[in-house]
């Protein structure tokens, strides 16, 4: 701990006894002891906020690409078309103007395209920097509030996923939370939803389309399943010649790297529009577009919320938590929270606590529990107060016997 020098001059050395040090140590000490648990739970959090960083990277780069792609395109043009002007060696006058005004109207609209581009890349990378300002704003003097802040983005991410978009913005506006959150980007899969929920494949290949080269290179087969609905489809509509022209020119191309779903698939041409082969379904899409769109971004396959809720239900979890007679005080109690901790294992405990069932407090040496001659145990304060409110008589609970507080049976506990 630095001291300040002090007024004649003299640096710390002016107090350097025995006393002064140790005081000094303990402060040191104080101060630092307090937050240290804090900052250590704090970087334990911060391990889980990578999707918080990637989705809004994920997007400026394809927005940086999107750009260049169409400037590329553009630009391509112009020079295709101030080539062919110049190389020809009779234009008439009128011409030259006609070609000079397209060229100018064309550039115009590059420029247009330039500036859309640009307020777009503009606005992604304020994004970024917006969630980098507000991860290093967390510290243990504002841990409280951060978290809150945090909850409100799970919940967020949670009603996106679950296509509660409106409550979502809501929630999002509210806090005043719209750059730290993804909804646009939701939105954006939300389109593709809902075309293949009404059996639609053109939003799904206009987004294969767009992320080509990423699919490409993650070797995602999402395309192809969506070329083999297509063509399921219209097997399914006894269009068979246009069944058949439809896999020469869309599945053929993938017959060498996915032969075998080729070979299944033109099997439907002799199994008819019978089949209820699951693959060939409109939900399995669904599911399979939801899967590469958060591979794509980055995003966790699972809701944060529910990673969240697991993360706590693992240290709860026992197999007393299944049991029917389970306190309702207990969130494993209920069948949504039983479920969603199913394929959790059970929690270690080193120690066993009894809990009393009536007062809901810790049986111990200074609390110790009371056997009844049937078999139930309750804490010495719960029994104590039973009987002096019904004249030295105890009533189970559980099974309604009647007994004598004489009766019960001191148990001990190892």
């Amino acid at each position: 701990m630095e001291i300040d020098p002090l007024p004649n001059g003299s640096g710390s050395n002016a107090a350097t006894g025995p006393e002064t040090a140790a005081t000094t140590t303990a402060i040191t000490v104080t101060s630092n002891t307090a937050p240290s648990s804090k900052l250590s739970h704090l970087t334990e959090s911060l391990k889980l906020e990578h999707q918080f960083l990637r989705v809004p990277f994920e997007h400026f780069k394809k927005t940086i690409r999107t750009n260049h792609r169409t400037v590329e395109k553009e630009v391509s043009a112009v020079i295709s078309s101030v080539t062919d002007v110049a190389d020809s060696d009779e234009i008439s006058k009128d011409d030259a103007i006609l070609s000079l005004t397209s060229l100018v109207s064309r550039l115009q609209g590059i420029k247009r395209k330039l500036e859309e581009g640009s307020h777009a890349e503009n606005l992604q990378a304020h994004r970024c920097r917006a969630r980098l300002d507000h991860l290093d704003s967390a510290d243990a003097e504002n841990l409280s509030e951060w978290n809150n802040v945090r909850l409100k983005r799970v919940l967020v991410d949670y009603m996106s996923r679950m296509s509660y978009y409106d409550s979502a913005m809501k929630l999002a506006e509210s806090s005043n939370i719209q750059e730290l959150v993804d909804i646009d980007v939701f939105q954006e899969a939300k389109k593709v939803i809902d075309g293949l929920r009404n059996q639609e494949v053109g939003p799904a290949l206009a987004w294969c389309a767009d992320n080509k080269s990423r699919l490409k290179k993650s070797k995602s087969k999402f395309e192809f399943q969506l070329r083999l609905q297509e063509f399921v489809e219209l097997v399914r509509a006894e269009n068979y010649m246009r069944a058949i022209s439809y896999a020469r020119r869309y599945l053929s191309p993938w017959g060498a790297t996915h032969l075998k779903e080729f070979q299944r698939v033109m099997a439907t041409l002799a199994v008819r529009s019978h089949t209820e082969c699951a693959k060939y379904k409109w939900d399995f899409l669904v599911d399979q577009f939801k899967q590469e769109f958060c591979r794509l971004y980055g995003m966790t396959l699972e809701p944060l919320l529910l990673t969240y809720l697991q993360a706590g239900l693992s240290a709860l979890k026992t197999p007393y938590c299944y049991e029917d007679d389970c306190t309702k005080e207990d969130p494993l109690s209920q069948d949504s929270f039983r479920k969603l901790a199913m394929p959790l294992p059970y929690s270690k405990q080193h120690h066993s606590k009894l809990v009393c069932y009536i007062t809901k407090e810790l049986m111990d040496t200074e609390n110790p529990p009371q056997v009844l001659p049937n078999g139930y145990v309750y804490s010495t304060k719960a029994l104590k107060e039973m009987a002096e409110k019904n004249n030295g008589k105890i009533t189970c609970p559980r099974t309604g016997l009647v007994c004598s507080y004489s009766d019960l049976v001191k148990a001990y506990i190892s």
